[in-house]
């Protein structure tokens, strides 16, 4: 791992780079693991209180294995045409399923904000919340909260890697 002074990058910098790919970047990929075999599954996502919310079906292979384990890692990356242009985050964590009300309503606006064609999905009359995401599409609320992050970018460095937080 490289030492970001050396760079020429600050500790805030690299945090704010970190944190526009995140907000730049729509999908997800979370992977799971279960007697040592690997499962990685892509997901939509809004990202705010230092955790990643998403939806997804709590019968799918990547729920069932996380909340058995108790872990979860996450990759976010950039299209890239070329190596100069990787850049990504890569995180470990734990994923839990969100229940509190107002916590759900604050996510389900961020969402509906982020992908505004989810909405298509719904009547104009219908109220948007976790009953109705469940009742449309079989599915819960979940939430990924890193506890480590790295942030890796090829345009300051090939093979640049750096703890963040964001």
């Amino acid at each position: 791992m490289g030492d970001s002074k050396s760079e020429g990058v600050s500790k805030e910098q690299l945090r704010t780079l970190a944190g526009n790919l995140v907000e730049e970047q729509s999908t997800m990929t979370l992977a799971t693991a279960q007697e040592d075999v690997a499962w990685a599954a892509p997901v939509y996502y809004v990202f705010f209180r230092s955790a990643f919310y998403f939806f997804s079906d709590p019968g799918s292979r990547h729920i069932q294995e996380s909340l058995v384990s108790c872990q979860a890692s996450a990759a976010i990356h950039a299209g890239a045409s070329s190596w100069e242009e990787i850049r990504g985050v890569q995180m470990s964590g734990s994923l839990n399923m969100v229940s509190g009300k107002l916590e759900a309503i604050e996510t389900i606006g961020k969402y509906l904000k982020k992908f505004g064609f989810a909405q298509e999905f719904f009547s104009k009359d219908q109220a948007l919340d976790l009953d109705a995401f469940a009742k449309r599409f079989h599915v819960r609320l979940y939430k990924f909260k890193p506890t480590l992050i790295y942030y890796l970018d090829n345009s300051i460095r090939f093979g640049f890697r750096e703890a963040v937080d964001i």
